[in-house]
């Protein structure tokens, strides 16, 4: 939603919590929450599902004080679904942010605070489109269609939230309205988490894909093609293909953005990450972001804000440095522009500047490469948007510690600096930029994956290609500044040879994802999914242990690492309800 919904959520998100205790001299309203009497009305539940739309972010602040994540939980799931999935690790130095390191090598324990801050921030959204659907039964003056588009919209941002919880522990209780304590739902879950919740998940987005409208009065709202986005995405996590294969042709085929625009895929990548061209028509659902608002940032990027170059231009804050293992998935055949599956890290692999001074030339790698590397990865030599050349061990906090590159998908553009970014806060790099949780290359992609699964081979090539053609457009290439001239040797080519070999074209399927949605917080969770992690991650893991030397002795257990271990303050306040996951 534009600047009218996120403002409004400032005045009407505070947390309704109903209390229900024994003692007489506590029955008073609570100083500033609203009672259910006063919210039992068509405008106090809209009000309500606002409060629910505005946790998409993970992060809550009432007056400074961070009472909701931040980082941890960030909406681009940047520690959990990339760092973890190999794209990238923590960066700045070892002693920034420690709870990351473990999460990265696969030794963090229950206790580790990022954990806890992700499950209360999943559950108090969950709480949040609860509230909307217990009030609403009790609202008299809501027309009936108004009635089921409120339904379908909380419904979907109890799907996305659960869905959220499930692929972090797989383990986890599923909330309805009906279950009434939402005193602290935070800390009083007391819902086993021994069943599985899929089926519930998918019922919710269900619902909302057959309820709610191809349209709607705001952007940013989920219409009934962001919830059949997920509703395929939910189908492919169950292993649903069959079922998943006409939901994803129906968005792909059909399906238009909140106010109607027919999807389709920008004409340029890089615009996909960018704040003065967000909500394209490639934007299916994205967490909506806007500064300078009077809000202290709240209302901003505030999960991505330690992700940019330190030093330099950059006051913050050196985080999530792109391995060399990413940067090498971008290497392609000279002859075919097509990548290597099996072998991108072989010689040669792609030159970085690590250990070489500024005052020292460098040149950058010549060989042939992947046009979307340089608007995933910040490197030596090559323009970082519109700040010039990028700086290498000048820009990076501890180049020996986090490695040679910078992310780029989520930094502001220098022309951006105090308009798009938020002069009120700490460090400029809290910005407009929204967090795209669906874009519309993903749903190509996913469409591929359930043709290939159902055996129309040729059919997921054609998808992929159409993927790898964006790609291949000049319009998608990092230019020399000032020039038309390309910046490093891109070649992008499609996949022109038919397709008979099932395993063979998910591998370029799945690479493909890789390649497109890299640094945007899916893989790990694709890895998973697959049930590729432990080769994949160990084989990197070996890959990067000599370059990284903190990577240690880390280790993918199989059977254990697919999912986190359940925050253990969390099964202390459910007193042991609650289950903790297998190895932990």
């Amino acid at each position: 939603m534009k600047k009218s919904y996120i403002i409004l959520l400032i005045v009407t998100s505070l947390t309704y919590v109903f209390y229900a205790c024994s003692k007489s001299f506590l029955d008073r309203p609570l100083v500033g929450a609203l009672s259910e009497p006063v919210v039992a009305n068509q405008k106090g539940v809209e009000q309500l599902l606002i409060g629910a739309y505005s946790l998409l972010d993970g992060y809550q602040n009432n007056n400074g004080s961070n009472v909701i994540g931040g980082w941890e939980t960030a909406a681009s799931n940047w520690v959990y679904g990339s760092i973890v999935g190999g794209d990238a690790h923590k960066g700045t130095w070892a002693g920034d942010q420690p709870d990351i390191g473990p999460i990265e090598t696969f030794t963090a324990t229950p206790i580790n605070n990022y954990f806890n801050q992700k499950w209360k921030a999943v559950y108090e959204g969950i709480m949040r489109a609860n509230t909307v659907l217990k009030v609403l039964a009790n609202a008299t003056d809501v027309p009936d269609d108004v009635r089921t588009r409120i339904t379908a919209e909380a419904r979907f941002l109890r799907g996305h939230f659960h869905f959220e919880g499930k692929k972090m522990w797989n383990n986890v209780p599923y909330i309805d309205e009906q279950m009434t304590e939402f005193t602290v739902p935070n800390d009083k879950v007391n819902v086993p988490n021994t069943v599985d919740i899929w089926p519930q998940i998918e019922a919710d987005f269900r619902f909302a894909y057959d309820n709610l409208p191809g349209t709607m009065n705001a952007i940013g709202r989920a219409n009934k093609w962001a919830a059949g986005a997920y509703l395929g995405k939910t189908l492919l996590f169950e292993k649903k293909f069959a079922d998943a294969l006409p939901v994803l042709n129906a968005v792909y085929t059909s399906g238009t953005t909140s106010l109607g625009t027919k999807y389709a895929l920008l004409d340029k990548y890089q615009d996909n990450f960018n704040a003065a061209t967000k909500n394209s028509q490639e934007s299916v659902f994205a967490v909506q972001s806007s500064v300078n608002d009077a809000a202290g940032a709240a209302n901003a990027n505030y999960g991505d804000v330690l992700n940019a170059p330190y030093g330099g231009p950059f006051d913050c804050c050196g985080f999530f440095q792109p391995s060399q293992d990413l940067v090498n998935s971008y290497k392609v055949d000279a002859t075919t522009g097509l990548p290597s599956f099996d072998n991108y890290n072989a010689a040669p692999q792609v030159t970085s500047d690590e250990g070489i001074p500024i005052t020292t030339n460098f040149t950058p790698y010549p060989g042939t490469i992947d046009s979307r590397l340089d608007w995933a990865v910040g490197r030596r030599g090559i323009p970082y948007l519109d700040w010039g050349l990028h700086q290498g061990i000048s820009w990076q906090r501890d180049q020996a510690y986090g490695g040679p590159y910078n992310t780029k998908k989520n930094v502001y553009y220098k022309s951006q600096k105090g308009t798009l970014t938020d002069g009120s806060f700490w460090a400029s790099t809290v910005t407009a930029i929204n967090t795209n949780l669906i874009r519309f290359a993903d749903v190509i992609l996913w469409l591929a994956e359930a043709e290939i699964e159902a055996g129309s081979l040729e059919k997921g090539r054609a998808l992929v290609n159409e993927v790898r053609a964006r790609a291949a457009k000049p319009s998608s290439f990092v230019v020399l500044d000032g020039t038309s001239t390309p910046a490093a040797n891109y070649k992008v080519g499609l996949y022109n040879t038919t397709w008979t070999d099932k395993a063979e074209a998910l591998k370029a399927l799945k690479f493909e994802r890789k390649l497109e949605l890299s640094m945007e917080g899916h893989r790990f969770f694709d890895l998973v999914r697959w049930g590729d992690a432990a080769t994949v991650l160990n084989k990197y893991l070996d890959f990067e242990r000599p370059i990284r030397p903190f990577v240690g002795s880390a280790a993918f257990t199989p059977g254990k690492h697919e999912y986190f271990p359940i925050p253990q303050r969390q099964i202390d306040l459910s007193k042991n309800v609650l289950v903790q996951n297998p190895g932990y």
